[in-house]
């Protein structure tokens, strides 16, 4: 394709996912390392969970006939209280003192919670009947061992690791994390902390990007500034093909001017161009293409559009590459307009926004007044992109919107 109509942003996501290879290598890490990454196996349980009645309670352990008829008096015969439990058997008459997440002593049916007991010269009152199961977790009441709990797929959080753990998995099958390779372009860029000339500007769109690879749970690889020229290009493809990249990112030079370099640097390289122009606001310029194994994603040079451009493409992508099969869901939620807003064109807008609860219904979302892709301190202070679709007509306060809540 020779990438002269702009696609949509629908159509653009769409293309740059079905290019994404489907099977991704795997590794095995500890549980210590397992944030973020995806499971590419599911997983089954090799335990039952409690594996055998336990107590809920801090309490007594009873037989719940005894209590049927009160008052009566129970002998204390034990105790019962985790990784220390009772070894013998209830009788009738009989109790043990337990403790939460004790095993239930053999011949106990039910749990009296301590509050309903009175102590008396060596024996235990019960100050109420009880039913039986009581207070008692039967085994396999959070799962049972062989039981898929964790399916291929899942990105795994807190919980999900905390699951695997229970499940008695000390390593878990994910992904490997996609390597990122981040270029910027551009004769003016100087990195940070450096001497700024007349006509330089602090590069910080290579930062943006590692972070939003990283949230996304990929490996980002910085591989500096290359000036405006071929042969500094061509050593930064060089690396990155070196380096066995996934991904690589670079920012400017992707449109169509006297010093937008980095498509011809690519096509040269043996690049198959999938597009580079889609119907959006900000980052018109975005490409799309593959070297080889390695996908190529050019975002613009703008920082708010980078930013933007990496949100909407990239990290849809890197999810993609680590395992994540709902890498292409709708990224967007349900948003109340906080201010008025006029006719949109023929181009997909994101607006930066400010965000804020909206009650008990969807949140209130207030675009900033000036939008400008240069302007990183209102990027800064926007908590959700405000969409904006096509030809959409003016809006007004209190309108239902869509909305993509940016990271951090």
């Amino acid at each position: 394709m020779t990438g002269r109509a702009a696609l949509s942003v629908a159509e653009a996501r769409a293309r740059i996912l079905a290019d994404a290879p489907a099977d991704r290598p795997v590794e095995m890490v500890p549980l210590a390392r397992a944030l973020g990454r995806t499971l590419v196996r599911d997983l089954a349980s090799r335990r039952t969970q409690p594996p055998y009645p336990v107590s809920a309670m801090d309490g007594y352990a009873v037989r719940a006939a005894d209590l049927a008829r009160l008052p009566v008096r129970l002998t204390q015969i034990g105790e019962s209280a985790a990784g220390h439990g009772f070894s013998g058997r209830l009788g009738p008459m009989e109790t043990v003192r337990i403790f939460t997440g004790a095993p239930t002593p053999d011949g106990a049916d039910a749990i009296l919670i301590q509050e309903e007991a009175r102590l008396e010269a060596g024996f235990i009152e019960p100050l109420r009947s009880v039913p039986k199961g009581n207070f008692i977790r039967p085994a396999g009441l959070d799962f049972a061992e062989g039981r898929v709990l964790l399916q291929a797929g899942t990105r795994l959080g807190p919980a999900g690791i905390a699951l695997a753990a229970a499940m008695n998995h000390a390593e878990l099958p994910v992904a490997r994390r996609p390597r990122v390779g981040i270029v910027a372009t551009g004769d003016e860029l100087v990195l940070p902390g450096t001497v700024i000339g007349r006509d330089q500007i602090v590069a910080s769109n290579a930062f943006a990007i590692a972070a939003l690879v990283e949230d996304a749970g990929g490996e980002p690889l910085d591989l500096g500034i290359a000036h405006d020229d071929f042969g500094a290009l061509e050593i930064a493809i060089g690396t990155a093909i070196d380096a066995g990249c996934d991904i690589l990112a670079t920012s400017g030079g992707a449109s169509v001017g006297d010093h937008d370099l980095v498509r011809p640097a690519l096509a040269k390289a043996g690049m198959e161009l999938n597009f580079w122009r889609i119907a959006v606001r900000p980052g018109a310029p975005l490409l799309h293409g593959r070297l080889g194994r390695m996908a190529i994603i050019g975002l613009p040079g703008n920082p708010v559009s980078a930013v933007v451009g990496g949100v909407l493409f990239l990290k849809p992508l890197v999810r993609a590459l680590s395992g994540d099969l709902f890498a292409g869901a709708d990224q967007s939620e349900a948003a109340i307009l906080g201010a008025a807003v006029d006719a949109n064109d023929r181009r997909q807008d994101f607006m930066r926004a400010t965000l804020e609860p909206g009650g008990d219904g969807p949140p209130i979302a207030t675009p900033f007044e000036a939008q400008d892709s240069s302007m990183l301190s209102v990027l800064a202070k926007a908590r959700c992109l405000l969409i904006r679709p096509p030809h959409a007509p003016a809006a007004k306060a209190g309108d239902p919107c869509r909305i993509i809540r940016l990271p951090g």
